[in-house]
């Protein structure tokens, strides 16, 4: 019976074998865990003139995690160019249901296909997981009506195996934690807009600068609920004063 690590290798030749088959791939890339191991794969296996590496400048995307990405595709050699697919002026997107991904991915995944094909590429690639396929994700609707490729998820690689293989080629990211963009912390129902993202990504930017690298602050209205792993409850509570100061900072008058 083979072994854990003879699994995770015969997942990686079959990601690399798919990559071969494409000839060259456009890469959705946020600067995540998963999105950087398929750009390092894809670069290694491809070459760095197949693979162009395509990052959303959007109001949901803190500016930190812009000027991350870009450095990391810069750091692996990797062309990077910025799309801004201007999702806030679509109503449906704004409306903020329960299909809103469905929207942003769409109006993401046709701006890249604009930008590849004017360029040559031949392929949409997305950071799509195996993990993923139990998790409501309307945009993965967007990218099979679209034709992008999820090589990671086609070779059954994990959250574990994409950690273990970053870690495997020596990626700063491969532990970073999971990074949601910034409309998901606003509830079904509730307009999604500037302001409201920008509250948010203030309100977040203010507590990692306390030391809350892994947080979420959930909008409602004029209040915010702070989320911060198990752990870090204690210093959450010790910190208690500064935190409502800088969350209230952000534009919140009531803090959770």
């Amino acid at each position: 019976m083979p072994d854990a690590t003879d699994v995770l290798d015969s997942k990686e030749r079959k990601l690399r074998g798919l990559l071969r088959s494409y000839g060259r791939v456009a890469v959705g890339f946020s600067g995540g865990v998963d999105s950087t191991l398929l750009l390092r794969e894809s670069v290694n296996v491809l070459g760095a003139e197949n693979v162009l590496a395509v990052v959303a400048d959007t109001p949901s995307l803190p500016r930190a995690e812009l000027e991350e990405a870009l450095s990391l595709a810069a750091g692996m050699g990797a062309v990077c160019v910025t799309v801004k697919p201007d999702e806030l002026s679509d109503p449906a997107y704004a409306a903020n249901t329960r299909d809103r991904c469905y929207f942003c991915k769409r109006r993401l995944f046709e701006a890249i296909g604009v930008l590849a094909a004017a360029k040559g590429f031949t392929r949409i690639l997305d950071g799509n997981n195996a993990d993923d396929e139990g998790d409501f994700r309307p945009g993965r609707r967007a990218a099979r009506e679209l034709g992008v490729k999820s090589p990671l998820l086609e070779a059954a690689l994990t959250k574990a195996d994409i950690r273990l293989l970053s870690e495997r080629l020596l990626l700063p990211n491969a532990r970073k934690p999971a990074m949601a963009c910034l409309a998901s912390r606003v509830p079904y129902g509730t307009p999604v807009s500037v302001a409201v993202l920008g509250r948010i990504e203030r309100a977040e930017r203010g507590l990692r600068a306390m030391g809350f690298d892994e947080v979420r602050v959930r909008h409602s209205g004029d209040t915010a609920r702070v989320e911060v792993p198990t752990h870090r409850l204690p210093d959450a509570v010790a910190a208690h004063e500064e935190l409502v100061r800088t969350v209230r900072g952000a534009g919140y008058r009531r803090v959770t």
